[in-house]
């Protein structure tokens, strides 16, 4: 057990292996075993053991659950659910299983009972009960109070404050060191967007590390590429956290970036431990980790106004634009795709949505069939892969009175061919609570117009944020109402979708969303200043990163007025409003405005 705890895996599986020697018939020891070769990411014999386990123990509470677990990363979902159920009906207050429960049912669109569920999760919430992971909140509940508190649940159980080593002196360096810690440093979503950002990386100020603990056994052509990338591309897989954390300071890491959040195969407990002075939350996880050692969240003004920051422990590092980095080499395969091959019909409108499953909601799946209904001969193009999710997508149409033929499911293949084929789609739908990220950026850089509505969270907000950045306020609606009026306006207007398609084609290389060197200029003006205040003596704070102008300007920006009278403080607030203006964010930057001339009235 101890080795276990102490993140040394293969050590727990040889001692307790020895063990079983002596008493095989020990379901505590087999059960453990399970959890070591879990934590080693060998899966089938993990289920091995855990099966051992429940011949001699039956109705282990625990047991079950970590077996349910591990069917999970298998994708064997129908298991995993009675795994769960019945961990549950033993041990009702089994911890954060109910929540892995509910998030397995969304991944196959199971939506029975769904909104009483729901009302379970947040009541548990409330009164603070060990009821969910955060990212399972983050799918389920549009909340951030409830998402604040499931981080903080979470982390003050299994992740507290644990500075077991000292804090590092403050080290004085030409360029500032970034540890870039991730277990997805591979093809995967994260490495797709970042790629480039890598690669593009001052040197001359910076030195960039990666601390890989990918469970990937073969090299694909994406981990080629990343190694290549950074000065040094390090795999701890093998290491513990403490172990990790030790390396982290004797490098002299000066700010170490959190790519996973709390998100799958995360090493949360690195960062408990402080692997550098400064500690910054990016891209993986959209929320709070409910932490006292995570400094930093990246962000934007869309994503996290002022007004939220109080759903957040970490100081938020506000990007202008958007927070989303993007990889501006993404190929599009040259092919051109029919609708025959891709399963759609030659006629008729295609509305798409390519998200994960579990992201569709029963209020989200409502408003696409309110849409179907109005727009005659329209498909709803998603993503396939899942039999029980298609199936039971499929009956729910089926019950709002669509045919089921009217939905298509897209096969998986590889990434040129998938952002090709989103030139035959007409219109993405996102999802909500929470929205498309890379997928979003998909659709956009392959020319395909994006339709969302604007949410209470960071999850919520994020493709917002990405339509702004591309010159796109008109597709971001306030309300699912909204959201509905103008799909079916869309649809039904083809000039006007055709114009935005147009403006589409021009922005996408005009404006900052794929603009990745501007991007790097602006993330490197955040870590900056982060270390500048660490250097001073100075705890984190909000830091308002500046826009810098992009090579190219499009037509319709909005030229920003000369700032050289505006005191520092005044610049950050004119900074701010330009942002909210430029995002059309009219009302909030107006407020601002006002302000401003009020102070500087000649301005």
């Amino acid at each position: 057990m101890l080795a276990n705890q102490l993140g040394q895996a293969q050590r727990a599986v040889d001692l307790i292996s020895l063990a079983l020697k002596i008493d095989p018939n020990n379901a505590a020891a087999h059960s453990n075993l399970g959890l070591a070769l879990q934590a080693l990411q060998h899966y089938d014999k993990a289920l091995v053991s855990y099966d051992r386990a429940l011949a001699i123990q039956p109705n282990n509470a625990d047991t079950l659950a970590s077996r349910g677990n591990v069917l999970l990363a298998l994708n064997r979902y129908d298991e995993v659910i009675i795994n769960y159920a019945q961990a549950l009906a033993i041990k009702p207050d089994l911890e954060f299983i109910f929540g892995a429960w509910l998030q397995t049912k969304m991944i196959v669109c199971d939506w029975h009972d769904v909104n009483r569920q729901l009302t379970l999760l947040a009541n548990g919430l409330e009164r603070r009960e060990k009821i969910s992971v955060p990212f399972n909140v983050l799918t389920l509940s549009s909340s951030p109070t409830l998402q604040k508190k499931a981080a903080e649940i979470y982390t003050q159980t299994n992740y507290p404050s644990n500075f077991l080593l000292p804090l590092p002196i403050k080290p004085t360096h030409s360029k500032i060191k970034i540890g870039y810690f991730s277990s997805d440093f591979n093809h995967h979503p994260v490495a797709h967007l970042m790629a480039e950002l890598f690669e593009r990386h001052d040197r001359s100020r910076f030195e960039i590390i990666a601390f890989s603990f990918s469970s990937a056994s073969q090299k694909d052509a994406m981990r080629l590429r990343l190694e290549a990338a950074f000065d040094q591309f390090i795999d701890v897989r093998q290491q513990s956290d403490e172990q990790v954390v030790r390396m982290a300071r004797q490098l002299e890491i000066d700010i170490a970036i959190d790519l996973n959040g709390y998100t799958k195969h995360c090493r949360t407990g690195i960062f408990a431990m402080r692997a550098a002075p400064i500690q910054v939350s990016y891209l993986g996880y959209l929320g709070t980790m409910g932490a006292d050692y995570m400094d930093y969240l990246l962000a934007d003004l869309t994503l996290i106004p002022e007004e939220h920051q109080v759903y957040y422990n970490e100081k938020i590092a506000y990007l202008p634009d958007s927070f989303q980095v993007n990889d501006s080499t993404q190929r599009i395969a040259d092919k051109t795709f029919t609708r025959a091959e891709l399963g759609l019909p030659e006629q008729g409108f295609v509305f798409c949505c390519f998200n994960n499953n579990y992201k569709i909601t029963p209020t989200v799946f409502d408003s696409w069939m309110r849409i179907l209904h109005q727009v005659e001969d329209s498909v709803l193009w998603l993503l396939g892969g899942n039999v029980m999710a298609e199936t039971n997508l499929r009956l729910a149409a089926t019950a709002h009175g669509i045919a089921a033929e009217r939905l298509v499911f897209a096969k998986r293949v590889s990434m040129p061919d998938y952002l090709a084929q989103h030139r035959v789609a007409d219109l993405f739908l996102d999802t909500s609570p929470y929205n498309a990220g890379a997928t979003a950026s998909a659709a956009l850089w392959a020319g395909l117009p994006l339709l969302t509505y604007l949410g209470d969270t960071f999850s919520g907000r994020m493709a917002a944020s990405l339509l702004y950045a591309v010159g796109l306020p008109e597709l971001v609606t306030k309300t699912p109402e909204d959201y509905e009026a103008l799909a079916i306006q869309l649809a039904s207007q083809p000039e006007q979708l055709a114009v935005i398609r147009k403006k589409l084609a021009d922005n996408r290389l005009t404006y900052p969303l794929f603009d990745t060197n501007l991007f790097t200029q602006h993330i490197e003006s955040a870590y900056q200043a982060m270390m500048e205040r660490y250097q001073a003596g100075l705890l984190p704070d909000y830091i308002y990163v500046q826009t810098k102008d992009y090579t190219t300007k499009p037509v319709s920006a909005i030229e920003s007025p000369p700032q050289h009278k505006l005191s520092p403080v005044l610049i950050d607030k004119f900074q701010q409003a330009f942002q909210l203006h430029q995002q059309g964010q009219l009302e909030r930057a107006d407020a601002l405005y006002t302000e401003l001339l009020k102070e500087q009235p000649q301005h």
